[in-house]
């Protein structure tokens, strides 16, 4: 099971001064990145890193101010699990041990993490990596330290089932099936869509049955329906074609996709549109 925008840290972090090559993160091309990323001005890259928590969903789990939050309330069985308080724990991190957590979805002190994207997190470049970081170490420190994980008998069970599965898991999958790549005219759309549309609909797009208990999200075919300016409302406003409220894409169109610069929402669209109309 899967909650909807999983972004940092489920749980607090603490710091580690070293780094096992097991947590090292994987090589990730820097050719693509989002727009602003390759600025030489320090200023415009803060910025650009403060864009990226708000298209990749970071201030949606752990709040706009960073300071966490019992992130699984729609599922309090399992037990309590926090997005973790960031301004808090960030500066306990090295910069690799921070990007090693993001990508790979493991603690550099006690392994396995739970709710987070890192599954689409370790397809960002390293451009924007790097700006992402940088801004989250200018974030001021405010509020009280999350709780570490704490999972009913419940909770565990499901684990041991297979359920309720940690976020490394996802990573593995996510790696070994990616977006149908289109060629270098889609290069951009399909990157930004592997980096964003990825976490809801999967890690190839063709959607998730049973995403969040009763919502399955679509193969992203489904854009073969809609005309570009309807897309563009929807990654925008989040207004749907067929009515105005789609739930979790509204959420994720205003609240997310909202943030993209017109040049990557548009090469999202060319790009879904392009994969829709390939042949089969």
């Amino acid at each position: 099971m899967r909650s909807f925008s999983i972004l940092l840290v489920i749980a607090s972090l603490s710091a580690c001064n070293s780094k096992s090559e097991e947590s090292k993160p994987p090589a990730v091309a820097a050719a693509l990145t989002f727009e602003g990323a390759a600025s030489s001005d320090p200023r415009a890259i803060l910025r650009h890193g403060d864009r990226l928590t708000h298209v990749l969903g970071c201030r949606g789990c752990h709040t706009p101010t960073m300071e966490g939050q019992w992130f699984n309330d729609d599922s309090p069985e399992l037990g309590r699990l926090y997005a973790s308080n960031l301004t808090r724990v960030i500066p306990t991190l090295s910069d690799d041990q921070l990007e090693a957590l993001l990508r790979t979805g493991k603690h550099p002190l006690r392994g396995d993490m739970w709710i987070m994207p890192s599954e689409v997190l370790q397809r960002l470049s390293a451009p924007d990596m790097a700006a992402l970081i940088a801004f989250l170490r200018t974030v001021p420190a405010s509020g009280k330290p999350t709780p570490p994980p704490a999972f009913t008998a419940a909770g565990k069970a499901a684990i041991a089932k297979g359920d309720f599965k940690p976020v490394a898991d996802y990573v593995a999958d996510y790696r070994q099936k990616q977006p149908v790549d289109l060629g270098v005219e889609h290069a951009l759309g399909r990157y930004i869509a592997g980096a964003t549309c990825a976490e809801c609909h999967g890690p190839d797009l063709t959607g998730v049955p049973d995403f969040i208990p009763g919502v399955s999200t679509p193969d992203l075919d489904i854009a073969g329906t809609y005309s570009n300016a309807e897309l563009a409302e929807l990654l925008t406003s989040g207004t749907g074609k067929t009515r105005a409220d789609l739930g979790l894409m509204t959420l994720v169109g205003k609240g997310h996709f909202g943030f993209l610069t017109p040049t990557e929402r548009a090469a999202v669209i060319a790009y879904v549109k392009a994969r829709a109309d390939r042949p089969q």
